[in-house]
């Protein structure tokens, strides 16, 4: 695509419909719809775990081709319990997805997934094959050991060597051989200064890490942390990290024959230092009916401008496929 044709977020949208729907073990997941209801459905699925949906979320998609799905995942966003991590597993997310699918008697969903939301997509679409219609992928994470070593010590701290070297001071352990499950049992310890300083420590460095691609440095100096919000995400997201987000290591990879025989776009930045370029190529070797697109300049955040611009090509390259049937 030359760079004049190159296209932004579409025009902001307003849902149409809002809703809590119940899915059980006192869990609601908030939903909402917007775009066009004869249109091709589409659900984004947000990263984390323990992340949520943006209103800009919504312009990725034509609003006249796409009927729109926005929801927030247990635990998370706007869905309550808020934080909860009860009855909060991987497995529980594919059925609340398919729930919500027969709730809104959709056929088939259009999976558009960033980060962990990739995670969710590949394991549902393993899980309910017949219940999608196409993929569109960035930022892919598959939730394997080696994913998650990454973070802590074998692999991102030697581009961020001083961040993660303040990192582990803020912590003051004596062994850092696991952090993870340092943060792990200070986050579900209860005790607000252990949970206070462990949430603001993980949130500026993984906010180095998420943004590495943006500032060249990934200072993650500047953070401004919602301590509230910061709890939550952080206890949600250890709570999968610890439990292996739920799957065997390397489910994702070796189920891949159970995907539905769709189209799959997979989008990825080239400076993404959360979720290495590997893991897409890898995605694409593994699923014949995809197409990859690295983007030199871009790195791990659906707002960078090049992500954007790579996004909404595919966005409006799958509405063209399915429309064209």
């Amino acid at each position: 695509m030359s760079s004049e044709k190159k296209k932004g977020l579409y025009p902001k949208i307003e849902p149409y419909a809002e809703e809590l729907v119940p899915v059980g073990d006192g869990h609601q997941i908030y939903v909402e719809r917007c775009g066009n209801k004869k249109g091709i459905p589409v659900v984004f699925l947000h990263g984390g775990p323990g992340g949520g949906c943006k209103s800009e979320h919504r312009q990725f998609f034509n609003p006249k081709k796409y009927h729109i799905f926005l929801l927030d995942q247990r635990g998370s966003g706007r869905s309550t319990p808020y934080g909860s991590v009860v009855a909060n597993t991987t497995n529980h997310l594919i059925k609340d997805l398919e729930l919500i699918r027969k709730l809104y008697s959709v056929n088939k969903f259009v999976l558009f997934a960033g980060s962990w939301g990739v995670t969710l997509a590949l394991a549902y679409a393993e899980a309910f094959p017949t219940s999608v219609s196409g993929m569109i992928f960035r930022g892919s994470f598959l939730a394997r050991r080696k994913d998650v070593d990454w973070f802590f010590g074998n692999g991102a701290n030697r581009f961020l060597p001083a961040q993660w070297d303040r990192f582990i001071s803020s912590l003051n352990m004596e062994d850092i051989s696991n952090i993870s499950d340092f943060l792990y049992d200070a986050i579900m310890s209860g005790d607000q200064e252990r949970m206070e300083a462990a949430a603001r420590a993980w949130e500026i460095w993984s906010g180095s890490v998420v943004m590495f691609s943006i500032d060249g440095i990934g200072s993650g100096e500047s953070h401004n942390v919602n301590m509230k919000s910061a709890i939550v995400k952080a206890k949600i997201e250890f709570h999968y990290a610890k439990h292996g987000y739920f799957m065997k290591e390397n489910q994702l990879i070796e189920d891949i024959d159970k995907l539905p025989k769709v189209s799959c776009k997979i989008v990825h930045g080239s400076r993404d230092l959360t979720c290495l370029p590997e893991s897409a190529w890898l995605l694409h070797k593994s699923i014949p009916n995809s197409s990859i697109n690295f983007l030199r300049s871009a790195g791990h955040l659906s707002s960078e401008k090049d992500m954007i611009y790579g996004l909404i090509e595919a966005s409006d390259e799958m509405a063209a496929e399915l429309f064209s049937r």
